[in-house]
């Protein structure tokens, strides 16, 4: 069975309650992006209650079919690159952007969105959608902070600040300091990435892509995530 975001449907799953029970969690699916898997157990109780007799079991599987997300890599020095490279072929839309026309171009960026402009002045005018990605990966921590400030308060899918834990600390204490509330640290992934020991760009980029695939997949990543800083802590040596 197929259910639009506005309720309508085409097909069915045998109608009944239970159909309209997963039709509210399509919906529901549909808004978050996560999948869902439904059970059903069509007991005397329920057949009596429903007008229901076949009895049984039911299982339905709820998954949302949605748009290739939007995948914005904010520096495009080697991580970004050695990313948008392979982003793609996971089912992303890639949009780059720096303020140097030697790295952010279509020749090292073929198919992406490229925006040559100052990072915080592009960031602090673009209108980024709740259900994008965004990467932080810029060549330093000063362009990191300013990105940062533009970006850590907003409902997006998912952020990620590349760097040390110290250096992540450092930026976390001077957001915290500038009124940002502690609770927009919690939705940032940082440092980013997935925890395999990687080193060179291209492995940096394979963890960082790989957590993105897991946020968009809705798979649990407690044991594979970098440690973030305790937040709290900085706020409170602050």
């Amino acid at each position: 069975m197929l259910v639009f975001a506005d309720g309508r449907t085409v097909g069915t799953i045998g109608g009944g309650c239970y159909e309209s029970d997963a039709i509210g969690h399509a919906r529901a699916a549909l808004q978050s992006g996560q999948p869902a898997f439904l059970h059903f157990e069509l007991n005397d109780d329920f057949a009596q209650e429903n007008g229901l007799i076949c009895g049984g079991r039911m299982d339905v599987h709820v998954d949302p079919l949605l748009p290739d997300p939007h995948l914005y890599i904010v520096g495009a020095g080697h991580v970004g690159y050695e990313l948008g490279r392979i982003a793609g072929g996971a089912g992303f839309r890639i949009h780059v952007v720096d303020d140097r026309e030697k790295f952010a171009s279509a020749e090292r960026f073929p198919g992406a969105d490229v925006v040559v402009q100052p990072i915080p002045d592009w960031l602090h005018r673009a209108d980024i959608a709740p259900s994008a990605y965004v990467v932080v990966l810029t060549r330093g921590h000063t362009h990191d902070l300013e990105a940062m400030r533009s970006l850590a308060a907003r409902d997006l899918r998912y952020l990620g600040l590349i760097g040390s834990r110290a250096k992540v600390a450092r930026i976390y204490s001077a957001l915290l300091e500038e009124g940002l509330p502690p609770e927009c640290l919690e939705r940032i992934h940082a440092p980013i990435g997935f925890e395999i020991g990687a080193v060179t760009p291209a492995e940096i980029a394979v963890s960082i892509l790989a957590e993105l695939i897991a946020v968009r997949r809705g798979a649990a990543t407690a044991r594979l995530s970098m440690k973030r800083p305790n937040f709290r802590a900085v706020n409170d040596r602050s």
